[in-house]
């Protein structure tokens, strides 16, 4: 897709790489709706890069088709719907099951409010294209923490399961970052090096949007222990369990 005049979504957008995302798509000539659950953070950002703020609790259906509500009436349409918002917060066995409820509420059912809104509007028009923030944790797992791994599993699945049932005329894509250096990276403990930048993050998110990539992967190692994990499953969880022994000493 052409990011240049497009109208464009993103939820998450008051920080990280949702903050990211709307500086970069603004830059290239974007009308964009900065959109969080924190309204002085959205207002903030959408201040900076002369967009429109709407505060927005993607785990509430309401609050979400409010949003794309909003943002087609500052906007005339929605061409691209970045469903970015998520939580980290969370850790073993021993997590609160509150904890549960709001990473699978945030980081699964956001994606899914937002499909439910926005889609039926996306194909009244003829086509429109829709991105959720997945993570190499969905792909990989990796030793992060229990229920964030999960719920970015079950996003992953959300995002593909979109992409069977309403592509080609919904563009879907699944941007998956291994460790990012935002605010988030407090919730992954010790032995995360090297996280990547936001700008390189949302350059590779640029690149995919264009090319229409299903998997938008800011850094090249997740695919190879993707395909690893799906050629010898028992090598590969036996690597990490090695490398997870490694790290703790």
């Amino acid at each position: 897709m052409e990011i240049d005049r497009s109208s464009i979504v993103v939820t998450g957008g008051a920080s990280g790489i949702g903050r990211g995302m709307c500086e970069r798509f603004a830059s290239l000539g974007a009308h964009v709706v900065v959109s969080d659950v924190d309204g002085d953070g959205a207002r903030a950002v959408a201040g900076d890069i002369g967009g429109t703020a709407v505060t927005c609790d993607v785990a509430d259906q309401g609050s979400v088709d409010a949003l794309v509500a909003s943002a087609i009436d500052a906007m005339g349409h929605i061409d691209l719907f970045c469903a970015n918002a998520g939580v980290g917060i969370g850790g073993g066995l021993d997590t609160p099951l509150a904890h549960w409820d709001l990473n699978m509420a945030v980081n699964v059912m956001g994606p899914v409010h937002a499909a439910r809104a926005v889609i039926p509007h996306m194909a009244e028009r003829g086509g429109g294209s829709l991105m959720i923030t997945g993570s190499a944790a969905g792909l990989i797992t990796g030793p992060v923490s229990f229920n964030y791994a999960v719920s970015k599993h079950a996003a992953i699945g959300v995002a593909e399961w979109l992409a069977i049932n309403h592509g080609p005329q919904i563009k879907v894509s699944c941007l998956c970052p291994t460790i990012v250096d935002t605010p988030m990276i407090d919730h992954f403990g010790a032995g995360m090096v090297d996280p990547l930048t936001v700008d390189e993050v949302v350059d590779a998110v640029v690149e995919g949007l264009a090319d229409e990539r299903f998997l938008i992967l800011p850094s090249p190692q997740p695919l190879g222990m993707f395909q690893t994990k799906a050629q010898d499953y028992d090598g590969f969880i036996a690597g990490i369990q090695q490398r997870l022994a490694a790290m703790r000493g």
